[in-house]
């Protein structure tokens, strides 16, 4: 059950957003993708506007229009506009992180191909073919996997559903 955002402690909810950003930093985001990420994050609704975004982020809209123009290409918000509504809003959803991988996954075979490509170009028994040739086994495995992954993911949400409605 969530408790309504009226109710948080909103300075304890900017200090998770400015962590969660961090870390998010750390593992190789940008700063403003990060916050502008974790701020839709912590919302119930998991939709903002920009002008909502910069008031509670105390950035330029400016800032944000790039953030969420980088996150929106790697898939991990949306931007949806209201029916007859003048403002576009950003959405994170609580799929998101398949909808993301899903994009990633043409990435992935965009990179293998590349590799292979290389290997072809260079010669599989050059250093640079045999490191290629790495890079395209290892991706060709992991596109193979990812649809059994997320086969085994649904599973799981599936069943953690089931016991949440019990």
């Amino acid at each position: 059950m969530t408790t309504p955002e009226h109710e948080r402690d909103e300075d304890a909810v900017r200090r998770y957003v400015e962590s969660l950003a961090l870390i998010l930093t750390q593992i190789g985001l940008a700063r403003m993708p990060s916050r502008v990420f974790a701020a839709l994050m912590v919302t119930d609704s998991g939709k903002l506007t920009a002008a909502e975004l910069a008031d509670q982020l105390q950035v330029s809209p400016a800032a944000i229009s790039g953030a969420v123009r980088y996150l929106d290409q790697v898939g991990m918000v949306a931007r949806e506009r209201e029916p007859g509504g003048r403002r576009d809003h950003y959405r994170v959803f609580d799929d998101m992180w398949y909808a993301a991988f899903l994009k990633r996954d043409r990435f992935m075979i965009m990179w293998r191909d590349a590799a292979t490509e290389g290997v072809s170009t260079l010669g599989d028994e050059t250093p640079a073919g045999k490191r290629l040739s790495v890079m395209a086994d290892f991706l060709a495995y992991v596109i193979k996997e990812i649809p059994a992954m997320f086969d085994r993911w649904h599973e799981l949400q599936k069943a953690k559903e089931a016991a949440e409605a019990r």
